[in-house]
């Protein structure tokens, strides 16, 4: 099992354990649940998401629908995911992320909702039209920023 990035032309599928030899940085941040909850100064390892996807060379899309293992998916822009601290984590508080939290490897995206850091990652395709996850097929909203409010479709 793995993590697969693709274009639509291109594809990479990077082994859980290889990714780390791209750069594995520690982050320290906020997380912040739809349902209202969050969680202040949770620590991460891991990579970059704007590494991951330089290396593949799958950057240059405007739009990203990621996968779970388990059909989950969430759509992205990928200037969310080059631009902030965004990565594909591989540890959490100092240790392996617990399967419940969707290890062994998750997309963390901490300046948005918890829904579009998909557990158990499986595929980041870039895409240069937008296309809707599970959430967002439901009336969540698009971007899902939690200062803005951005819950639900319109918001």
């Amino acid at each position: 099992m793995g993590v697969v990035v693709t274009d639509g032309t291109t594809e990479r599928t990077y082994a859980w354990a290889s990714l780390r030899d791209l750069g594995v940085v520690d982050l320290t941040t906020d997380i912040h649940c739809v349902t209202h909850w969050f969680k202040l100064g949770t620590t991460w390892q891991g990579v970059p998401v704007a590494a991951v996807l330089e290396d593949a060379g799958a950057a240059d899309e405007p739009y990203a629908l990621v996968s779970s293992y388990g059909g989950y998916t969430t759509n992205v822009p990928v200037e969310d995911l080059v631009d902030r601290d965004a990565m594909v984590a591989v540890g959490y508080e100092g240790g392996p992320i617990p399967a419940e939290h969707g290890g062994p490897v998750r997309l963390l995206v901490p300046h948005l909702y918890l829904w579009k850091s998909a557990k158990w990652l499986r595929e980041i395709r870039v895409m240069p039209e937008d296309e809707p996850g599970f959430w967002e097929n439901v009336g969540y909203h698009h971007r899902g920023d939690p200062f803005l409010e951005q819950s639900y479709y319109g918001d």
